[in-house]
């Protein structure tokens, strides 16, 4: 069985974009639709039996028709080459609200043909043209409101009901591993944190508000193999069998700025799995950071951009000055050699003073997001405290850099 894994397509993301002249659409929706076209291409022209989407079709809970539009033209496409998809619901598929239709539930009320929506924990059935049936084991996104009206979980705190969460789905792998038919090849698709994950750039799972389970939990002998998606970073967390995350499709900010982007080849047979990682080419993210030497400050700035690779990418300049040096820098010289950029997210000078009461010369080199850890470091604060303020600055620092 031919199969095609990929996860968090993050459609409406529109960061350090701007609109495209012919298409009218925002360039950086345009960067994430391509790498979904890649995909669908892929499955079509490999024949694939299946593709399996991990979860989080949108940026938003709530995408704009547009973004729903261009989803829609790729889940068409699969859909009319007779290639079954399943599509699982991830926490930006979930509406704030409980009881109001994910945004992916269309497919499921249209009766699109060969598409299965995982909304709820369950083992569905997904028939496949040449290779037959396959179990998948979903574990859809868990919110910790799923649980907060029950009786036992009121007035609980976070820690309480996330914990609850967590031992409601082991229970329900267990149950689900129990009841699978073993002469039925078998796979597990989640959309969650794993225990030992190293974390992209999701606010979710940086504010501390994930499910979290051990890799033993849906390792399970019965699965030929583990489909994950929410972390952005593709990694392997297991081999045998593989427990992968796919990774985001493209990169959505700075935070995933080295990180490799694409989707996993996978094919199952005789109850074992093999698979290969296909990296796509994506969008560049480039930090640039520059000393400027006093003897020719505009001379060396330039000469650091001109070591870097930015054309057609996103680029953010940080360069060290002082009241006597800033007025040597030539601003408009600087953005200029930025011109071949696809982007230019921002020049941000880092100012030395004299009055350095933080830490010293070296504290005044920091960036704000290591400069806050430093401060927070030094705070008696509660550690979830500490890693959502990180978060929120995170999140300012993004709009600073848009602005």
């Amino acid at each position: 069985m031919h199969i095609v894994h990929f996860a968090d397509a993050h459609i409406g993301t529109e960061l350090h974009g701007r609109l495209d002249p012919e298409t009218l659409l925002n360039t950086r929706l345009l960067d994430f639709t391509r790498r979904l076209d890649e995909i669908v291409d892929f499955a079509i022209g490999n024949e694939v039996d299946l593709v399996l989407f991990a979860g989080d079709a949108f940026k938003s809970r709530d995408p704009s028709p547009t973004h729903q539009r261009e989803f829609a033209r790729r889940i068409r496409r699969l859909s009319e080459a007779g290639i079954p998809l399943f599509l699982l619901v991830g926490n930006h598929d979930v509406a704030a609200a409980s009881g109001r239709a994910t945004s992916v539930d269309i497919y499921a009320t249209l009766g699109v043909e060969g598409v299965t929506v995982g909304d709820v924990p369950k083992t569905y059935i997904v028939s496949t043209r040449a290779a037959g049936p396959l179990q998948i084991v979903a574990l859809p996104w868990l919110r910790p409101s799923a649980i907060q009206a029950w009786p036992a979980y009121r007035d609980r705190s976070i820690q309480d009901i996330r914990e609850g969460l967590e031992q409601i789905a082991s229970n329900y792998i267990d149950e689900a591993c129990k009841r699978l038919d073993p002469a039925m090849p078998a796979i597990f698709c989640g959309h969650l944190t794993v225990d030992g994950a190293v974390l992209g750039n999701e606010r979710s799972a940086i504010l501390g508000d994930d499910v979290s389970l051990t890799r033993s939990t849906i390792a399970r002998p019965q699965f030929a193999y583990v489909a994950l998606g929410h972390i952005h970073k593709h990694q392997v967390l297991q081999s045998d069998p593989p427990v992968v995350y796919a990774g985001s499709i493209d990169r959505v900010d700075f935070g995933e700025e080295d990180d490799a982007k694409g989707f996993v080849d996978l094919r199952l047979e005789g109850g074992r799995a093999s698979w290969q990682f296909h990296a796509m080419p994506v969008r560049q993210f480039v930090t640039i950071r520059a000393a400027p030497s006093p003897l020719d400050a505009t001379g060396s700035i330039l000469e650091e951009i001109r070591r870097h690779p930015i054309d057609g990418a996103i680029v953010r300049l940080y360069y060290d000055t002082d009241p006597d040096l800033d007025p040597q820098i030539d601003r408009a010289a600087i953005r200029a050699a930025l011109i071949p950029a696809f982007s230019i997210a921002g020049i941000i000078p880092q100012v030395r003073r004299s009055d350095r009461r933080a830490g010293g010369a070296q504290f005044e080199r920091l960036t704000p997001i290591d400069a806050l850890d430093h401060y927070l470091a030094q705070r008696d604060l509660a550690a979830d405290r500490r890693v959502r303020l990180r978060a929120l600055a995170t999140e300012l620092d993004a709009e600073i850099d848009r602005a």
